[in-house]
């Protein structure tokens, strides 16, 4: 029975190789790259939605108020849709498996989640709307507990996307900044660690009082 199990959890090659091509895609490390190799980056493979050939967004000129807000959300629908269809393909040939084996051994002692939430962790970097849903999807398969959540919350919600943000948002002050892109991007990771790892002292100091109280009950 126990050899059925381990065979059922067994991570093939092609675990291995979805795990490896999600990476890549989330990473945006092909994000810059010239020729063919650009295809395997996700933001790329979205395309401009919503734009056409004179460079108009879809919106129209003047818009504003709730009418730019709804259009920017429905820009996310091909997005998600395409995102969720790589990632069920994947999880359908065991990356999610391949990324437990790969990941855990770095944010288990890290931030205390698991090792299955290595895909959110590696889009997140590039995608906080892809990482969202990725989590929601761990939570609901039991692959992670509401507590690993809201501490991969706090790691994710802070500087949301820093990559995308650091060369899109803050692409002016990047010519003057006296750190290379890379330094910066670091410091983001190292503050968006600690802030999850602040939430994870908070919710263990949490559950002890909430421990302690239950003896004498929480009102008591």
């Amino acid at each position: 029975m126990a050899e059925q199990k381990q065979e059922q959890y067994k991570v093939t090659w092609k675990g291995w190789l979805s795990l490896i091509i999600l990476i890549i895609a989330f990473s945006g490390v092909f994000a810059k790259a010239d020729g063919p190799l650009r295809a395997l980056d996700f933001q790329v493979l979205t395309g401009s939605f919503g734009k056409v050939a004179n460079g108009v967004i879809f919106t129209g000129k003047g818009g504003n108020g709730a009418r730019d807000g709804f259009m920017f959300a429905l820009t996310l629908f091909p997005t998600l849709m395409f995102a969720l269809g790589c990632i069920q393909v994947a999880e359908s040939l065991g990356a999610l498996r391949a990324a437990e084996v790969l990941f855990r051994p770095v944010l288990q002692p890290l931030m205390g989640i698991p090792g299955a939430s290595g895909l959110a962790f590696v889009s997140s970097f590039t995608s906080s709307d892809v990482a969202a849903v990725m989590t929601k999807g761990l939570v609901e398969d039991k692959m992670m507990t509401e507590e690993e959540r809201a501490v991969f919350v706090a790691y994710q919600y802070a500087g949301s996307a820093p990559v995308t943000n650091t060369f899109g948002t803050g692409a002016a002050l990047l010519p003057i900044s006296v750190l290379p892109v890379g330094v910066i991007i670091g410091l983001i990771f190292i503050v968006k660690v600690m802030g999850a790892n602040l939430a994870r002292l908070y919710l263990k100091w949490y559950a002890s009082r909430n421990k302690a109280e239950g003896g004498r009950g929480v009102n008591g």
